[in-house]
């Protein structure tokens, strides 16, 4: 009986024990919810008073290729004999109606909206879908290629807008939102970080991109993104993907950008950009020790183009540029976008470093002209501000 009722009572205690620290946990998780709930963020304001200005936009394009006709390797022509084959036959073209969807966001409460250039690439026909399930034609106002920046304009009044955010007090890691159509689906909401900031890409000479894990995919071109206090930080660009498909990297301009952008292209229809005229490339380990630094920083210039901004400020080949406008330069890609973001005429300071000294130049920047932009050598990533960026070979690093 003893040890039975012994039994029954560490049964007892061991139940009240147990009965305890269940209850304790239901406590402490009952607790720990609400506490990790507050440290993540509530998107729903921020979608409910933003996704009002976010539009659909759909691009139709015809497509007019002759196809009676024969096409031959560019130099040779169609024997005489055989031309007479194809005199009779009408001219068959593709049928027309070749569409692309794509986002955009409206800045003006009289119908300005932002996007991506390539989404109204060659388009016949723009129409902008309204929250309200309106569908409107819209004018390209202009449309700048290089950075990848459209303006619209829709005939309307009163519309809802976005708030233009500061994409240069962007911080990595901290919460960023898109919405956009992606494959269609109007007004889809994805979230995730700042995955990284300036990040170059080899067709984004002019853009230091914004890299996100922010789920984006065809359709959301030209839509916003969000950081949590409701400000635009960037328009969605870019994707890295090897399926076609999201694979966790996405990449978006800078609003600064963009709104410099559309503001020119608002004014006058076209893009002026700054120009510099040299060739860089990026410091690695060897080449920073050989010119007697600590560690890899800075543009070497391998080339100057003659008459140019840079030419005559004093640039040399073989200069190393450490900061440009106040800017310390880390690697060669950041110097691009500043240069080009720089007023025609502008005289800005550019620190060099030559012969194992400190130099302070000023330079005057000029004007950006196709043919201005410095001539590439095998191997070279060309730019498109007069820049352009290749590796040295061992024969070049030794002169140099």
């Amino acid at each position: 009986m003893y040890r039975q009722s012994t039994l029954v009572t560490l049964s007892g205690a061991r139940q009240a024990v147990c009965g305890g620290l269940f209850a304790g946990l239901l406590a402490a998780s009952a607790m720990t919810a609400p506490a990790l709930a507050a440290q993540l963020p509530d998107f729903s304001p921020l979608i409910e008073q933003n996704k009002p200005a976010v539009v659909n936009i759909s691009v139709a394009r015809k497509a007019s290729v002759p196809t009676g006709s024969p096409h031959l390797p560019q130099g040779q022509e169609v024997p005489e004999w055989f031309k007479r084959f194809f005199e009779q036959m009408p001219e068959q073209r593709q049928p027309p109606g070749a569409h692309a969807i794509g986002s955009g966001f409206i800045i003006a409460p009289d119908g300005y909206i932002i996007t991506n250039a390539h989404v109204v690439d060659e388009a016949d026909t723009v129409t902008v879908s309204l929250n309200d399930r309106r569908e409107l034609p819209a004018k390209v106002i202009g449309a700048d290629e290089r950075t990848d920046v459209a303006l619209l304009k829709v005939e309307a009044n009163g519309l809802p807008t976005v708030r233009l955010g500061d994409s240069n007090q962007l911080k990595v890691g901290q919460w960023v939102l898109a919405i956009g159509s992606p494959f269609g689906f109007e007004h889809s909401v994805t979230q995730g970080v700042v995955s990284a900031l300036s990040r170059s890409l080899p067709d984004g000479t002019y853009v230091p991109f914004i890299q996100t894990d922010v789920a984006v995919n065809p359709g959301n071109s030209g839509g916003p993104l969000f950081d949590l206090d409701g400000n635009v930080v960037g328009v969605n660009s870019q994707i890295y993907s090897r399926s076609g498909g999201y694979m966790g990297l996405s990449f978006a301009i800078p609003i600064n950008l963009a709104k410099n952008i559309t503001d020119q292209l608002q004014a006058k229809g076209y893009v002026d950009r700054g120009w510099l005229g040299v060739a860089i490339q990026d410091m690695d380990q060897p080449l920073a020790q050989s010119f007697g630094l600590d560690k890899p920083k800075g543009a070497l210039v391998s080339q100057v183009t003659p008459d140019s901004p840079a030419d005559k400020a004093g640039v040399k080949t073989g200069d190393v540029i450490l900061s440009y406008n106040g800017h310390s330069l880390e690697r060669s890609n950041q110097l691009p976008p500043l240069v080009g973001e720089t007023a025609i005429g502008a005289q800005v300071p550019v620190e060099v470093l030559r012969d194992g000294k400190s130099l302070s130049l000023k330079v005057t920047i000029g004007e950006l002209a196709e043919d201005q932009v410095a001539k590439a050598s095998p191997g070279e990533r060309k730019g498109r501000l007069g820049v352009a960026v290749a590796n040295l070979n061992e024969p070049e690093r030794q002169q140099l």
